[in-house]
């Protein structure tokens, strides 16, 4: 099928896109694209005609997100009635949870599904690592949680030195103080690079930061990409040896997400160490037990 232009619709940036490629490489230029440049080009594929006789494509990513999204509903009627009928849509995700399938279904009752036997599931070459932060005989408070995160943070980074870390929070606020404390472990920076990513950083900031973890190769360095739920969506990381999941998810999406940033490819490795506490304990347990049955972490929708 051909394809006259191909509108883009990311989560992420929340901005709408248009490409003619979908590589990887383009995909990423595409990220980068001016905002001006990309409008100019979605009103010209909004035109009432098809040139050529070719289609358009609307091509929604990380669907799970955008229907959440309170504004999403008003923005997906302005591209349905602003575009011409013979659209045709395309939703991507990685997880699918049910009530998410279900709103879809709703808005395009005529919804074709494919779904490749890696939805809800972690990769084969993924090692998760428990690691109960609880802390024995102590009053049990998000301080001594805290305290108690650092020490099994800090003995991981010291004991356990690797090429690339990502340490998964939940608050920029938490990302902050882990910041702190990590640069307080290599005061000179000599062999523990910190690399914040969350949205209270300057757009710029959070590129340079992202570009030197990605392009950075092994041998050098130890680099730690200290981050919220922003990194675990959109950005294929090569070459992560450990995911730190510091603060646990709120949701089983949010956990194959961030695991998923390790042990990616045919034959990729990586480890994923889980701080827990409390009641999250036993939860964590029963995720990784059902992960290493190779069972979905939550239910795919029985349409499939």
């Amino acid at each position: 099928m051909q394809v006259g232009h191909l509108v883009r619709v990311n989560a992420t940036s929340r901005t709408v896109h248009v490409s003619r490629g979908k590589s990887p490489e383009g995909r990423e230029k595409l990220r980068r694209r001016d905002e001006t440049e990309a409008n100019s080009a979605i009103r010209k594929s909004q035109r009432g005609r098809c040139e050529n006789g070719w289609g358009r494509i609307a091509v929604f990513d990380e669907v799970d997100i955008l229907f959440n999204d309170e504004d999403f509903k008003v923005a997906l009627q302005s591209l349905i009635d602003s575009s011409p009928v013979i659209t045709q849509y395309l939703f991507v995700t990685a997880t699918l949870p049910v009530e998410i399938y279900n709103r879809l279904i709703e808005v395009f009752p005529d919804t074709k599904v494919i779904m490749g036997p890696g939805m809800h599931h972690i990769s084969s070459g993924l090692e998760e690592v428990l690691v109960d932060c609880s802390g024995e005989g102590t009053l049990k408070t998000p301080d001594t949680a805290f305290l108690n995160k650092k020490t099994a943070l800090l003995k991981l980074v010291e004991e356990s030195p690797v090429s690339k870390t990502i340490v998964f929070c939940n608050k920029i606020e938490t990302c902050r103080k882990v910041e702190n404390v990590l640069k307080r472990f290599d005061r000179k920076g000599t062999h523990v690079r910190i690399l914040p990513f969350h949205a209270a950083l300057a757009q710029e900031t959070r590129l340079i930061n992202l570009k030197e973890f990605t392009h950075s190769q092994p041998g050098g360095d130890s680099l730690i990409l200290v981050c919220t739920d922003r990194a675990s969506r959109g950005i294929d990381f090569a070459g992560v040896d450990h995911v730190v999941l510091f603060d646990f998810p709120r949701d089983p999406s949010e956990y194959v997400r961030r695991v998923g940033r390790t042990a990616r490819g045919a034959g990729g490795k990586g480890k994923a160490f889980i701080f827990v506490v409390g009641k999250q304990v036993p939860l964590a347990r029963k995720i990784i037990e059902r992960n290493q049955k190779g069972h979905p972490l939550h239910e795919v929708p029985a349409a499939f």
